[in-house]
Formats: C-alpha cells, sequence, structure tokens
C-alpha cells in the first residue's frame, strides 16, 4: 500500500500461557501521528517493543516502508529510519548537548565510528545535530554539559537525538513521563511542529496532549485492538467510554 508506511498484520507476542499482543493490525501513513491508548497492561510497550526490533514477534509481520522487517534486529530497523526515541541511545552527561546529538548522528550510520576523525569534523552530522537541536527547541544550549540540564530538558535532548539520526518514523514511548505541567505544554508544543515531517507513533497517558496531536488514535485492552478513529470518533465511541473509560465520567478521561 503507497500510503502506508508502517503496518502490522496479526502481531502476537506471547509470555508462556501469556498473551500479551493479540493479532494487532495496524496500518501509520507517511506524515501521520498516530496514538495508542489503553489501560495499563494493555500491551502498548510490548507492541512498541515488537516494532522496533527490540523483541521479536511469535506471530506475525511487520512491514516498514514497504519492507519486510519482521525478523530484522533493533539496529538494523534503525538504519532504515524506524527509530524509537529515548531508548535508541543514552545521553552522555560529560558531552554537551551538540555533542550528544552528534553521536546519535553518527551512530545511525553503517562504519560511522572511526575514531582517529575527530567527531565534530563530520560536517554532515553536525549540521543534523544542529537542524535536530533547533527542531527540539534546544539551539540555545547547544554547548551547555548534558549534565547541567533540567529533566524536561534531558527529554527534550533525547528526542533530539532521534531527529539526529534523521529518522523516516519515530517511535515514542510516554515522552512526556514524569514531566511538570509546564514541560508537558513544551513537548506538546515540539511535537506539533514535528507532525506532518516524520511519521510518529505515540503512547502517552495525557489525554490532554493524545487529543492535541493525534491524526487518529487506536485504543488497545488486553493486547488487542479494541477501535481506531479519529480523535472526534473516539471521543464519541460508545465502547470505548464503556470498556477503556471505566466508570470514570468521559469529561474527566477525555478532552
Amino acid at each position: 500500500m503507497t500510503d502506508t508506511l508502517l503496518r502490522t498484520e496479526s502481531l502476537v507476542k506471547r509470555y508462556g500461557g501469556l498473551l500479551v499482543t493479540d493479532h494487532v493490525s495496524l496500518d501509520i501513513r507517511p506524515g501521520e501521528l498516530h496514538a495508542i491508548i489503553g489501560p495499563n497492561g494493555a500491551g502498548k510497550t510490548t507492541l512498541i517493543n515488537q516494532l522496533s526490533g527490540e523483541l521479536f514477534s511469535n506471530e506475525g509481520k511487520v512491514v516498514f516502508a514497504g519492507k519486510d522487517v519482521t525478523a530484522l534486529p533493533i539496529h538494523r530497523r534503525a538504519r532504515m529510519g524506524l527509530l524509537r526515541s529515548y531508548q535508541i541511545t543514552s545521553i552522555f552527561e560529560g558531552f554537551t548537548v551538540r555533542e550528544n546529538a552528534v553521536l546519535a548522528a553518527l551512530g545511525a550510520k553503517e562504519h560511522a565510528f572511526r575514531f582517529w576523525r575527530p567527531m565534530l569534523g563530520r560536517d554532515a552530522a553536525v549540521a543534523a545535530a544542529d537542524e535536530a537541536l533547533r527542531a527540539a527547541g534546544l539551539a540555545a544550549r547547544a554547548d551547555t554539559p548534558a549534565a547541567d540540564l533540567a529533566y524536561g530538558q534531558r527529554r527534550q535532548l533525547e528526542l533530539a537525538m532521534a531527529l539526529a539520526a534523521q529518522p523516516k518514523f519515530l517511535l515514542l514511548d510516554e515522552p512526556m513521563a514524569g514531566m511538570s505541567v509546564q514541560e508537558s505544554g513544551a513537548v506538546v508544543e515540539l511535537l506539533k511542529g514535528l507532525k506532518g515531517r516524520y511519521s510518529i507513533l505515540l503512547i502517552e497517558h495525557d489525554m490532554d496532549a493524545v487529543f492535541a496531536l493525534a491524526d487518529r488514535i487506536t485504543v488497545l485492552v488486553y493486547g488487542r485492538v479494541m477501535f481506531t478513529g479519529t480523535p472526534d470518533e473516539i471521543r464519541e465511541n460508545p465502547e470505548v467510554k464503556a470498556i477503556y473509560l471505566g466508570e470514570e465520567s468521559t469529561q474527566e478521561c477525555i478532552p
């Protein structure tokens, strides 16, 4: 399908007798921000691990950019442009913000680490890093040691590191976890600026953020897709209200 960048076909992950993802089929379009929501234990993080290649599936298929990547490990998928933010690398606190982003840009390329060449002498990597820092709102902190960043800025740096690797697709697993309201608001605005430039799959518990950002939303319950639709369709779906929202009021749970 030319209008689908990433799709899964009946994806299954089992741990012994426990079925964690239950024949999950998704399609995500180029430039789309697609959110996955669901209660704790719904299988959301397991699914994103299967998509990134961190976990292999027991059954089913993952197709990215028209190629079957089901059997490919995480580093092979990353070099194709399928990147998982916050887990593709770590922040090096002794390096500056720019140096962290440059390392991420180098790490995305085959044969990148030739240590006899100065890291900041790689013009293409530095250009990619600086562009990513601008997109993540950290250009003014480029020369700041990563150790000096506040928590929210560290999360922004982790996103910048993913962007520096020049992805086609970003997998974001709770990017606003642990943030203050102000910090979360800044990340929402950041992600709004990335919409359309990248395809993004977002897992997030902050429903205000999800409904402000998502083009479509998939509701996952007990490892199975219950419903996929636009934010308006999610708001009005009686199954979502009854099963996902439980006894809480719609006003409290859905913006």
